[in-house]
């Protein structure tokens, strides 16, 4: 449990810390923090304007970043935590820059241990980007995460498929990834 503490310290000093999820590594920081945005995406190259996904621990603290419209609860508690990252109208409290100016935010809660211990341990969102270069081999490995932190979460070879990203509010696909055939057929039929 040490490595997550230290994890959480390295956090709340707007520090970067790579977890393991249930698809790949995540490049972790305080998500209601500036200074460790910018540096995610630094670390990334990733160009300012790009959203940047968050992951939460539960539908709770999902509920205090994101509206949830009654209809949509359905598929959260069908595919949440999971391989899925639902894009939603973000509350004023998530910085505009995680939502690239557009007023949406894309949430995971993982279904990976460790990736839950750090964030309820946190208590507050962190970044849920691929611990890897903009553009570059998604890391199934932690020896394929190629951003700068200051401490790896190992979990051991990933399944390596990204997670699919929905576009809740609009009920599209916008990025087929984990689970994609049981979240269409979700999506049609609702």
């Amino acid at each position: 449990m040490e490595r997550i503490e230290k994890a959480v310290s390295i956090l709340m000093h707007d520090g970067l810390v790579v977890y393991p999820t249930e698809t790949l590594y995540g490049l972790g920081a305080d998500a209601f923090s500036d200074e460790a945005i910018i540096r995610v995406y630094e670390a990334k190259h990733r160009p300012l304007g790009m959203p940047i996904s968050i992951a939460v621990a539960d539908f709770d603290m999902l509920a205090a970043v994101a509206h949830v419209e009654p209809w949509m609860e359905g598929f959260l508690q069908a595919f949440l935590p999971g391989p899925v990252t639902v894009i939603l109208e973000s509350r004023n409290c998530v910085p505009d820059i995680l939502t690239g100016g557009t007023g949406m935010i894309g949430i995971r809660i993982p279904a990976h241990p460790l990736a839950q211990q750090l964030i309820e341990q946190f208590d507050s969102p962190i970044t849920a980007t691929s611990a890897n270069l903009h553009g570059g081999k998604d890391p199934q490995m932690p020896d394929e995460c190629t951003v700068p932190y200051e401490l790896l979460l190992d979990g051991g070879k990933l399944p390596g498929t990204p997670s699919t990203v929905v576009d809740l509010p609009h009920r599209m696909i916008i990025r087929a990834g984990a689970q994609v055939d049981k979240i269409a057929a979700f999506l049609v039929n609702r």
